[in-house]
C-alpha cells in the first residue's frame, strides 16, 4: 500500500467510522453509501502547491457530473501540520472561492488534528467534532447543502448535539476512536 493509499484508508476510516458512525454530519450518509465521495491526498509539501492542488479539485468538483461526484476530501498529510497555520489558511481557501466565483457553489469545511474552537481549551473533547487524522479540506456541493438543510430538521441543533455526543463518549473513547483509523493503514 502506498502512503497515498495509506493516508486515503486512514481518512475513509475516519470518515465511515466516526464521522457517518456517530451522525456527526447528517449530511453524509448519502455520499458515503453512493460513494460519491472523492477521496484526494495530496503531495504538496508548501501552501503554493497546495493551492495548485485546491484549485484543481474545485474546478473538478464544480465541473463534475454531480451524480457520481458531490463531495471531495482534500487530505493534506504533508503541508499545514501546526493548526495556527492551517487556520491562517483557511484565509486563502475563502480568497480561492471568490477568486473563481464559487460563492453559493462550493463551500469548504476545515478538519485538523489538533483542530481547536477559539472558545475553548486544546484538551475539550468537542474539539474532536473537527478533528481529523490528518489536515484536510471538505469540499462541499452548495445545492447538496441547501437540499440537506431543508430535509433535516433544525439544522441549527448539530453542532451542539456532536459535542453533547462527544461529551457523552468521553474523551478517552473518542482518542481511541481517532487512533484506530490512524491504524487503519496497517491492515
Amino acid at each position: 500500500m502506498s502512503n497515498k493509499d495509506q493516508v486515503i484508508a486512514e481518512t475513509r476510516c475516519w470518515v465511515e467510522n466516526v464521522v457517518v458512525h456517530h451522525n456527526l454530519c447528517p449530511f453524509a450518509h448519502k455520499p458515503a453509501r453512493n460513494q460519491t465521495i472523492r477521496y484526494v491526498c495530496t503531495q504538496a509539501s508548501n501552501e503554493n502547491d497546495l493551492v495548485d492542488d485546491l484549485i484543481n479539485e474545485l474546478m473538478l468538483l464544480r465541473d463534475a457530473d454531480h451524480a457520481k461526484l458531490e463531495t471531495t476530501i482534500l487530505v493534506v498529510p504533508n503541508c499545514l501540520q501546526a493548526f495556527d497555520d492551517y487556520n491562517q489558511f483557511l484565509n486563502v481557501v475563502d480568497m480561492l472561492i471568490e477568486q473563481f466565483a464559487l460563492q453559493g457553489v462550493i463551500q469548504v469545511a476545515s478538519f485538523h488534528p489538533d483542530y481547536q474552537f477559539a472558545d475553548l481549551d486544546e484538551g475539550d473533547v468537542r474539539n474532536y467534532t473537527n478533528r481529523s487524522p490528518y489536515p484536510m479540506f471538505h469540499l462541499i456541493l452548495e445545492e447538496n447543502v441547501e437540499q440537506a438543510r431543508a430535509t433535516y430538521p433544525d439544522v441549527e441543533a448539530i453542532p451542539e448535539n456532536n459535542m453533547k455526543l462527544l461529551k457523552g463518549l468521553g474523551i478517552d473513547e473518542v482518542r481511541r476512536q481517532l487512533e484506530v483509523c490512524r491504524q487503519a493503514r496497517k491492515s
